[in-house]
């Protein structure tokens, strides 16, 4: 980690230069041989060492407080490990492995303490889980929290899975259930107290894990065609893979995996179908497979549901086979940061 030019001197009786010795020791317990750092935090920058055979795979995500969570409600560990689970989730898209990755980091001062302590707990458990070294990155003081990651991973040469790979005929898989996230977050929005971190309901939304094994997977058995995570819902992230492969799809509403029966309460189906398609926050993997390799795909991988949820078109048009056997267009109505509130 490096200093920000901006910061102040002290952070009521914490210097920046403590703050940082202490993300300093969580950074050295995350790291190992094949991460691929050679120097860490410490110095102006760090040196990352990339394997023979492999390109790297970049990517970075924001993470801000008001927009990705809220700090009266969502626990500061929770914070810490979805931040980097939300980032490596990308990886996992591209069928790569997670190196090493960035933390940029503005926050108050009243929240270097005991928040901050937590945060850095999540955080570490996460780059242990994932295997994914905290190489470096800044630190900075400001009202609200804002968290950058930066992710360094590696694929093997020419191995990337991309999301323009999508032919007509394909058929279309996803992983996981969906809607399972935005289900959690409701219930977050409801309540007037910090989110409990252990309750069952929520752990999707709190502490997601990127699919990295099945992702990697399916690239080294070279079964996926096209492959994205969904992040802002199925409705939404659906378009843009067909909009890079130059395709449509077609979706069959009764195959698409929704929120277990345990979680339903009183919901209906067609509010269920609504979480599924249009909550965002799952970070599951959307893959497409030439049909002739289809049969390679399990309906588990390691105990996650992998469904078959329809098929690539040749014409362009995002449809979805409703309950009654009805072909209707599927509207976009996932998360998007710029569109005005109705």
């Amino acid at each position: 980690m490096k200093k920000t030019k901006h910061a102040p001197p002290d952070l009521k009786g914490r210097e920046e230069d403590t703050l940082l010795r202490r993300i300093e020791e969580i950074a050295a317990g995350t790291g190992t041989r094949s991460s691929g750092v050679r120097l860490g935090p410490g110095d102006d920058a760090s040196v990352f060492r990339g394997s023979r055979g492999c390109e790297q795979v970049l990517t970075c995500d924001w993470f801000l407080e008001g927009t990705h969570f809220l700090r009266d409600r969502h626990p500061p560990d929770a914070v810490g490990w979805k931040c980097l689970a939300r980032a490596l989730s990308d990886v996992a898209a591209m069928g790569g492995v997670a190196r090493c990755f960035l933390l940029s980091l503005a926050l108050p001062v009243s929240h270097t303490g005991q928040w901050l302590d937590e945060f850095l707990g999540g955080l570490r458990r996460a780059a242990k889980r994932f295997g994914c070294a905290l190489a470096g990155g800044d630190t900075t003081e400001r009202a609200d929290i804002l968290i950058s990651v930066t992710i360094v991973g590696e694929v093997r040469t020419g191995g990337a899975v991309l999301r323009s790979g999508a032919r007509r005929g394909d058929l279309l898989f996803v992983s996981g259930r969906l809607g399972e996230a935005e289900a959690g977050l409701r219930l977050i929005r409801k309540s007037k107290r910090r989110a409990n971190s252990r309750s069952p309901l929520l752990r999707k939304h709190l502490y997601p894990e990127p699919r990295l094994a099945l992702g990697r997977w399916l690239a080294e058995k070279r079964l996926a065609s096209a492959m994205m995570d969904l992040s802002d819902g199925l409705s939404a992230d659906l378009p843009r893979l067909c909009t890079a492969s130059g395709v449509g799809a077609r979706l069959r509403a009764r195959e698409i995996p929704a929120v277990r029966m345990r979680e339903r309460g009183r919901m209906g189906e067609a509010a269920l179908l609504d979480l599924a398609l249009n909550g965002g926050d799952d970070y599951e993997l959307l893959f497409t497979v030439p049909r002739r390799k289809s049969k390679q795909i399990p309906r588990s991988f390691d105990g996650l549901p992998v469904t078959a949820i329809g098929e690539i078109t040749r014409e362009r048009a995002l449809l979805l086979i409703d309950e009654r056997g009805c072909e209707v267009p599927l509207a976009n109505r996932g998360w998007d940061p710029f569109r005005k509130s109705p």
